[in-house]
């Protein structure tokens, strides 16, 4: 649930709130590469979620672009090391010899089948997992440059606080690209939910509990009415996601 008002200071800054619910909500994870001849149709698709009726109780979509195709002509403005380095761990977790794009995780795990109908299938069973983490969001966006957040999530009883880790990202809609040179050379690509900025793991207290402020920085053509936050609590050593949430700028 989100709720958004605006502050009573000089600089009326807007403040939005959202909690998750006790169900768990599906973290979809895109790894793309504006490098990448073949990552445009998934990005469509990451894009074309919410048009197809999930909701953010159902969904939470982010796209992190990697950085190990930029050599091939074209280096990806979006693409940072740590979101090649994240997905690397995530395929050594699941003891995968490669790692590749566009790739979809879903709760962590190789999603291959992402364009099928059994997408659907797999979100609705997550949808219907009692949620092993609660996440409450706030954002501030009175700053012109920079997003100011804070997280507070809690495990719930079956949880181990030495296994829960949280992760944090901005991230930016409505994205576009010009492509001069690679395998996308002369196309204009489109992205949606690109994040921006990473802050995690973020490690648990041993009461199960986390409280954290940050700021996270946007960029310097950023629409704030097209950014927002995500957050999402994952098992250490399995990658299992315990629960997401995102909150658009309101």
């Amino acid at each position: 649930m989100a709720i958004c008002g605006v502050l009573a200071d000089p600089a009326l800054a807007r403040q939005c709130a959202a909690e998750s619910g006790p169900n768990t909500t599906a973290l979809v994870e895109l790894y793309t590469s504006e490098g990448c001849d073949s990552c445009p149709p998934a990005d469509r698709w990451l894009a074309s979620l919410r048009g197809r009726g999930y909701s953010s109780a159902q969904v939470v979509p982010i796209a992190l672009h990697v950085d190990y195709w930029d050599y091939i002509g074209w280096k990806d403005p979006f693409a940072k090391a740590a979101f090649s380095a994240r997905q690397r761990k995530l395929a050594q977790v699941q003891r995968a010899r490669i790692v590749y794009t566009p790739q979809v995780l879903l709760q962590g795990r190789d999603f291959r089948a992402w364009h099928t109908a059994e997408f659907d299938r797999a979100v609705a069973r997550v949808n219907a997992t009692p949620a092993g983490a609660r996440i409450a969001l706030e954002l501030d966006t009175g700053a012109k440059d920079a997003f100011r957040v804070g997280v507070r999530a809690e495990l719930q009883p079956a949880a181990a606080a030495s296994e829960a880790q949280l992760y944090l990202a901005s991230y930016e809609n409505k994205l576009m690209s010009a492509v001069s040179s690679g395998e996308n050379r002369g196309r204009s690509l489109s992205h949606d939910y690109v994040v921006l900025e990473w802050v995690g793991p973020l490690g648990f207290a041993a009461d199960g509990r986390l409280a954290e402020r940050r700021l996270l920085p946007l960029l310097p053509r950023a629409v704030p009415a097209h950014s927002g936050i995500a957050a999402f609590v994952q098992s250490r050593s399995t990658a299992k996601v315990l629960q997401a949430l995102m909150l658009p700028a309101c």
